[in-house]
């Protein structure tokens, strides 16, 4: 008869797990619309090549700070759940907004349209599991 080790921590709920895949899918699809955003519509605009490098830069560098603490979500930390959510409201905000006012080509606005709705169902989907009440007695650190 084998004896199971106590564990302090609980074990990670199936909604922790599922709003972290919808989270990691919703990440490439927003990083994707936004960099077609960029080169397609700023060159409507006139924007200069170093204003889309730039763009491009900035939009990975968040993506990746946003795939680390999608990542660390996973071990129980509450602040980083916070911090996902946050930022995940204010993405679905800025997509919406974006979608309302920003004229665009054909082309980009099908992309954006699509990569952003679906992206922000997913995050939204994604802060619902985090808040749920299984999950919300994992993330204790």
């Amino acid at each position: 008869m084998s004896v199971q080790p106590v564990s302090d921590t609980p074990s990670r709920p199936a909604d922790v797990d599922t709003g972290f895949w919808l989270w990691l899918a919703a990440l490439p699809l927003l990083i994707i619309g936004q960099i077609v955003d960029i080169y397609f519509t700023a060159t409507t605009t006139g924007a200069s090549v170093a204003v889309e490098v730039l763009s491009t830069a900035f939009t990975v560098a968040v993506g990746a700070v946003v795939l680390t603490l999608v990542l660390l979500m996973r071990s129980g930390y509450r602040w980083i759940r916070t911090v996902l959510t946050g930022g995940g409201l204010a993405t679905i905000f800025y997509t919406l907004a974006s979608l309302i006012t920003v004229v665009r080509p054909t082309v980009s606005a099908v992309v954006f349209a699509v990569t952003g709705i679906v992206g922000s169902v997913l995050i939204g989907g994604g802060i619902y599991l985090l808040h749920r009440t299984d999950s919300h007695g994992f993330f204790t650190r």
